[in-house]
């Protein structure tokens, strides 16, 4: 992802991306986190890259992927730190954020984004190809790169650490609800 175009979303931005994304899935993420921790040699470089929580159903014949709607980001809370610290600039989810998760990507000036759950029909046409590129031996849970067009998104926590949920819900407070979003739909 761009920097420069890093810097100027916020959060409720929403997003279209069009580039390659990493499937973020426990198993893998674990093996990426260790061979940090003992300093191997990465399958892959994650500098500058972006996970995508998703746990990919089969591909039906003549279909890139299966159902490929994102995983809830707290369960892969244990291994953001490290990962974004390897250089990831953003990642996809959904759910929300707090304490040190939510830290790792304010420290690290990282984006988190959802993806809508339960429009992983949807998601996956936005898919145009899949390969897998470390861990094979995981079958399902394997570090795949996916090649994406159009795929929709919102930020949730921007670059200055603002928290999209936070706001929202501090808006539903006030009962200023009806502004829930901001400028409009961005290209990263």
């Amino acid at each position: 992802m761009d920097p420069s175009a890093l810097d100027g979303l916020r959060a409720g931005d929403a997003v279209v991306l069009t580039g390659r994304a990493l499937t973020l899935r426990d198993t893998s993420a674990a093996r990426l986190v260790r061979a940090l921790d003992d300093g191997a040699t990465m399958p892959i470089t994650l500098d500058g890259r972006v996970l995508y929580a998703v746990g990919p159903s089969p591909a039906k014949p003549g279909d890139v992927i299966g159902s490929a709607g994102p995983t809830t980001i707290g369960r892969m809370g244990r291994f953001l730190p490290s990962l974004l610290a390897a250089g990831v600039s953003a990642v996809i989810g959904k759910g929300e954020l707090h304490g040190r998760d939510m830290s790792a990507f304010v420290e690290r000036r990282a984006l988190y984004l959802a993806a809508i759950g339960g429009l992983g029909a949807l998601l996956a046409k936005h898919v145009e190809a899949t390969r897998v590129v470390a861990y094979d031996d995981l079958g399902p849970e394997a570090l795949l790169e996916l090649r994406v067009r159009a795929f929709p998104a919102v930020v949730i926590i921007d670059r200055q650490g603002h928290n999209y949920h936070e706001l929202a819900r501090a808006r539903w407070q006030r009962g200023g609800l009806s502004s829930a979003g901001s400028a409009g739909r961005r290209r990263a």
